[in-house]
């Protein structure tokens, strides 16, 4: 009897207790990203230690004491909401609450939980409290900008250009060789046999979370680094589901102006072609593809569908999707001058130039990310990107090596480029306990580079009669040629990371990292090229430059007057490229004091690259290997000035690997130039220096100013070396060069209202100067090349072929919402370069130096309501003309110029 009654008091006391606790539950959501549910936000009892983090779909409940309390709302990169709240006996509560970024003041924070990396607030965040130097540009800035794809992003950061007429990005300046690409942390190989580095022009900003640019060397990136690398992190759906639609047009004012846009026949308005080398080529006249131009409508579009969707998969599990599929195209022309001149300043080579371009951009990605819990994560990206450039050229002047006083010589050429890059990989973050953290990542990707059927002719006009006849100096004058590029790179990374001090209360003292990186490449690629040798009698046959088919076909053909060459039949000119790297890594990262903390890495590769080719330079093949072992330290140290500035210092040493192309015995020839490898390439060694002061006065405002320096022993570059053609090769040009300069950067609000709607005045600008400087030795040069090359530079030094000393970026934008889910965002954006050299100078020739020259472009958005949005952009309002000069002695001789126009975009979207 005893016992039961103890036990009915025991049930009833414990009832008793229960019911007298409250409960509050709730959902936080992103109010800057139409109140999609933030997961893993925090919920603090102000005052008490009870708090808890909410869950995959944002959802939190916490059980409390009964009385009156204030709930603290955090999330990383967010304002603090405080909600006053009173709990009786048994209530249960519902607290909603929204948060975002407008308020929010930056303030030092142990990251624990996931970071919205799309938001300009949360990147600042970021990089002000992590050891390293970091530069992240995320989705929302992005699409504050207008800029649709990552090369135009990254030239808006400090100290990186793009070179006019290609895809080459100048980090500091130092070129594509001195430069990396990555996607989520693993490579990604080159489209493009003349780069090292994809065309980051291809990737559009439709798959990008964030991009993260490294100024500064760490140990997590592989060695072959100086200037900078570029990591493309892939969108990371969020939110409920969701399914959008766009369309669009857009027009070149130039290509619009020219009453007869003419290009080659053969590619598709898809950029996709299924051509190749005909059957029998040097015994028939069977090429597919005709000669004759045909007329187009030079307006381009874009099209793209967008589709996320998040499913719940258990009680912790969670599945987000998405998926998107784009395609966009545009037509180009441009006319001005091209010229090669003595260093007397007399033409060589003259000519006026017409080219007319159409470009296409296809674009599918797929990411599958699997939350199983909030420790746990295994993510699968695949991302395919099909570009392609039809260009047809047409140059009319003259040449002294052709010898016709009475007649111009005109110049034709077709060219098509299509690249396909197909990406696999397969990631994974794993935490195992509080202190230790793995994560992986796998990928397998395949690129390949297609220009089938190039075409070439040359012509003379007969001024005074008004007739055309082909022209013949050499057996290659008139040409079909075909190349393809296929490569395959297999990576992967895996590191394991051990905190040290306490995390789960806060009490971090730093970390170590550990790790493996391995990278495996296999590049092949071949070429054919076919030439016609017109008889004596086909070259007094008069031809009708717009219908060269009626000349160059099968009639003719069996009738002799003209025949057909190669190099060596039907057998391709090759070479092929295998580099494997193994690498090992680890870093700590410690706080020394309360203000210093410090970053100390190291990394060993193994290296092994080998060559192998069969060309017209070398009809018995050859081969080239190296093997190396690089041993790379790091250094970051950070002080905290106070709660608001950082100073920050690094050092490193890292390398310069010569790419495949540069050592295989290979010509690629071009109207105005010819390139041909050196098999006796070499690495450089590069040493780095940064020291960075930043100061954080609001969450979403910036002032920097960073002084770096590199010092590079043997240098690659590209040079004229001495040949009857003047043909250009890669060499390491001297023994030293070094580059140093100053980054400005700032950030700031000129008017911010403090509103529950947008209403905000912002302006960016970073700036860098710089001074490069390199060696130029031809005793070297010949000597280590045994004589096969030699170069006769102008000077004895130069500058960094890239390089701008003086780069401005400025933007200023205005945001306005007039209701919740409308509003506009206008923004204007400038970039300014200085003189740049383009070319070293010979035979007392001057350098080649492109001059300065800024472009500014207006981008204006409008969000009518939830669904529907209207863009609208200009591209290149200045229209700048762009100059080359050749700086002779005496005088600056313009050698290249011409205007791109304007180009206007308007588009509307959907999301249902």
């Amino acid at each position: 009897m005893k016992l039961r009654l103890f036990i009915l008091t025991l049930f009833i006391t414990t009832l008793s207790f229960a019911q007298s606790k409250g409960t509050i539950s709730g959902v936080i959501t992103d109010k800057d990203s139409n109140n999609e549910t933030l997961p893993f936000a925090n919920v603090f009892v102000k005052g008490t230690k009870i708090n808890t983090t909410t869950d995959i779909d944002g959802k939190y409940t916490i059980s409390i004491e009964p009385g009156s309390y204030i709930l603290q709302y955090t999330f990383v990169g967010y304002e603090t909401k405080e909600v006053p709240v009173k709990v009786t006996n048994g209530a249960k509560l519902v607290i909603n609450q929204s948060l975002s970024s407008g308020a929010f003041t930056l303030q030092d924070v142990v990251i624990k939980n996931t970071v919205n990396r799309q938001k300009e607030t949360a990147l600042l965040l970021e990089q002000k409290n992590a050891v390293e130097i970091k530069q992240n540009i995320g989705a929302q800035e992005l699409s504050r900008k207008g800029v649709g794809d990552v090369a135009a992003a990254v030239v808006k950061t400090a100290g990186v250009s793009k070179q006019e007429g290609n895809n080459n990005i100048y980090v500091r300046g130092l070129g594509d060789r001195y430069n990396s690409t990555s996607m989520n942390g693993l490579p990604i190989p080159s489209n493009d046999p003349e780069r090292k580095n994809i065309a980051l022009d291809i990737f559009s900003t439709d798959i990008v979370e964030y991009i993260s640019i490294d100024k500064v060397y760490g140990s997590r990136i592989y060695g072959d680094f100086a200037g900078g690398n570029v990591d493309i992190v892939s969108k990371d759906y969020r939110g409920d589901g969701m399914f959008e639609i766009s369309i669009g047009s857009k027009a070149n004012t130039n290509a619009l102006g020219k009453n007869n846009f003419m290009l080659q026949q053969g590619p598709n308005k898809t950029g996709f072609v299924s051509y190749g080398v005909p059957n029998s080529p040097l015994s028939s006249f069977t090429f597919e593809n005709s000669l004759n131009p045909k007329k187009e409508t030079p307006l381009g579009g874009n099209f793209s569908l967008k589709a996320g969707k998040n499913f719940n998969i258990g009680e912790e599990g969670k599945l987000s999707l998405f998926a998107t599929a784009s395609f966009s195209n545009g037509y180009e022309f441009r006319e001005g001058i091209t010229k090669a001149v003595s260093s007397q300043g007399a033409d060589q080579k003259s000519y006026s130039q017409e080219k007319y371009s159409y470009n296409t951009n296809t674009t599918g990605m797929f990411n599958a990310n699997y939350r199983l819990n909030k420790n746990h994560k295994i993510g699968y990206n695949l991302l395919y990107v099909n570009s392609s450039e039809q260009a047809r050229d047409i140059y009319v002047g003259s040449n002294t090596d052709y010898d016709n006083a009475n007649a111009d010589l005109q110049v034709q050429r077709g060219t098509f480029t299509q690249n396909s890059v197909f990406i696999n990989q397969l990631l994974g973050n794993h935490k195992l306990t509080d202190k230790i953290d793995f994560n992986w990542g796998a990928s397998y990707n395949t690129v390949e580079s297609n220009m089938p059927d190039r075409t070439q002719n040359m012509l003379f006009h007969y001024r005074d009669n008004n007739y055309y006849n082909i022209a013949q100096r050499t057996t290659t004058d008139n040409q079909r040629y075909f190349q393809n590029l296929k490569e395959d790179e297999i990576a992967a990374n895996m590191a394991f990371t051990y905190k040290l001090g306490n995390p789960k209360d806060g009490d971090s003292k730093g970390k170590i990292v550990a790790g493996y990186n391995g990278k495996f490449k296999k590049r092949d690629f071949e070429a054919i090229q076919f030439n016609f040798q017109l008889t004596e009698a086909g070259l007094q046959e008069r031809v009708n430059p717009n219908s060269l088919d009626d000349f160059f076909n099968q009639q003719n053909y069996s009738n002799g007057v003209f025949s057909t060459s190669s190099f060596a039949g039907m057998t391709p000119q090759t070479y092929s490229g295998d580099q494997d790297i193994h690498a090992g890594f680890a870093n700590l990262e410690y706080k020394l004091t309360d203000k210093l903390s410090s970053v100390l890495g190291f990394r060993y590769e193994k290296i092994a690259q080998t060559v192998e080719w069969r060309t017209q330079f070398d009809a018995g093949g050859g081969i080239n290997t190296f093997d190396r072992n690089e041993f790379l330290p790091n250094l970051v140290l950070k002080y905290e000035l106070n709660e608001k500035q950082n100073l920050r210092l690094a050092a490193s040493k890292t390398y310069t690997l010569p790419q495949f192309k540069e050592r295989a015995l290979f010509v690629y020839e071009d109207v105005m130039e010819s390139k041909i490898g050196n098999p006796y390439l070499y690495p450089s060694q590069n040493y780095n220096f940064d020291l960075k002061w930043e100061m954080f006065p609001k969450s979403d405002e910036l002032f920097s100013v960073t002084a770096f320096g590199k010092y590079i022993l043997d240098p690659i570059n590209e040079i004229i070396i001495a040949s009857a053609s003047n043909d250009i090769s890669w060499v390491n040009i001297g023994d030293t060069g070094y580059a140093y300069g100053v980054e400005l950067e700032a950030r700031k609000n000129i008017f911010d209202f403090d509103e529950e709607l947008t209403n905000k005045l912002s302006f960016g600008f970073n700036a860098s100067y710089m001074k490069t400087n390199q060696d130029i030795d031809a005793e070297k040069v010949q000597k280590e090349t045994r004589s096969m090359l030699n170069i006769n530079s102008t000077d004895t030094n130069s500058g960094f072929t890239g390089a701008s000393d003086l780069i401005l970026n400025a933007d200023l934008s205005y945001a306005k919402n007039w209701k919740k889910d409308a509003g506009i965002i206008a923004t204007l954006t400038y970039n300014h370069y200085s003189d740049k050299l383009y070319a070293i100078g010979n035979l007392g020739k001057g350098n080649l130096v492109d001059k300065a020259m800024g472009t500014l472009d207006f981008v204006f958005k409008t969000r009518l309501n939830k669904s529907l949005g209207i863009d609208f952009g200009a591209r290149n309002l200045l229209n700048p003309e762009f100059k080359r000069v050749q700086e002779n002695a005496n005088n600056d001789v313009l050698v290249m110029n011409y205007k791109r126009g304007i180009t206007f975009g308007l588009g509307i979207n959907y999301q249902f």
